[in-house]
């Protein structure tokens, strides 16, 4: 499979009789080497999208009931060293490694490394959102802490389904607004593993944390003009100060904001090339099209016009 493009693979295509045996190989293929084997013997169906996000891949599965197992000899048939985190959407999960057990509800999410033995299992049908990266770019090397631990439902771990749900619709829809997002999404599953790790996050992973819950305010409210960095740090309950410290590298949060609004202008844009320029400033917070294109020129170095022409 072409894991830099969006795939649709569904058991939908072969015979009822044949629909289990060719779910494994649609496991294997966009995961890693798996054995599966139904938990009922009625018919089964399932369906995968599977869509990259530079080098994280989200695939959301809805399946029949099932048992799932990376063996010792699948781990030694192939070199593959990712980190995995399933998000259960819909119905029950359990996610077994390192002799620990994750039962996971809606809203809830576990890691498990594919270095390593792990099972998945689902008494009944289930969609899960699946977020798989290599291990390389994370910044966690030992994972034994973190596996088969369920976060999501309470502290800061609730915000990390959140994240990854909305990304995997972003990039659905549309891929050019979802590629910024890597690197605080990445960010975001390093802090989310370091807090499953300790059961508590540290100061790194609870910046990450208010940040990525921060940067989700200001996407949902961009084309709010009156946004400002006192309404952000309000909704993270922290004050304006540790918000703007936490976003010093990018020049504070209202440089955020700014940058946020130009990054889905530019994407705007480019994806419409018939809506009128006042129209995208106005759908990015920009409260006149004179003061659109002055920041765009200042960020982008040429025109609204200019960009569409590029």
């Amino acid at each position: 499979m072409d894991r830099q493009a969006r795939v649709e693979l569904t058991t939908a295509v072969v015979p009822a009789a044949e629909a289990f045996a060719y779910w494994r190989e649609m496991i294997c293929e966009t995961f890693v080497q798996l054995s599966a084997a139904p938990v009922a013997e009625n018919a089964f169906s399932g369906r995968i999208e599977h869509v990259p996000v530079g080098e994280l891949e989200l695939s959301t599965v809805v399946a029949g009931g099932q048992v799932v197992r990376r063996t010792p000899s699948l781990i030694a048939r192939s070199g593959d060293e990712y980190l995995l985190a399933s998000i259960q959407l819909r119905g029950r999960g359990r996610v077994e490694q390192d002799g620990r057990v994750a039962e996971l509800d809606t809203g809830e999410m576990a890691f498990y490394d594919s270095t390593r033995p792990y099972t998945l299992s689902f008494a009944d049908e289930f969609r899960q959102l699946v977020v798989q990266v290599p291990r390389r770019d994370l910044a966690v090397r030992d994972t034994r802490a973190l596996t088969a631990r369920a976060l999501g439902r309470c502290g800061p771990g609730q915000v990390v389904p959140a994240f990854f749900t909305a990304l995997a619709e972003a990039a659905r829809t549309s891929p050019q607004t979802s590629a910024p997002l890597l690197p605080h999404a990445l960010g975001l599953l390093s802090a989310a593993a370091s807090f499953a790790a300790s059961g508590e996050p540290g100061p790194d992973p609870a910046r990450a944390l208010v940040r990525e819950r921060a940067s989700a305010i200001i996407r949902r409210r961009l084309a709010d003009p009156s946004l400002d960095v006192a309404q952000v740090a309000a909704a993270c309950r922290v004050s304006r100060r540790t918000l703007n410290r936490i976003f010093a590298p990018e020049g504070g949060v209202a440089a955020a904001i700014r940058r946020a609004r130009l990054e889905r202008a530019k994407a705007l844009l480019i994806e419409y090339p018939d809506r009128p320029i006042a129209t995208v400033a106005a759908q990015c917070g920009f409260a006149s099209e004179s003061g659109f294109h002055r920041a765009f020129r200042a960020g982008f170095g040429t025109t609204p016009g200019g960009a569409r022409g590029q």
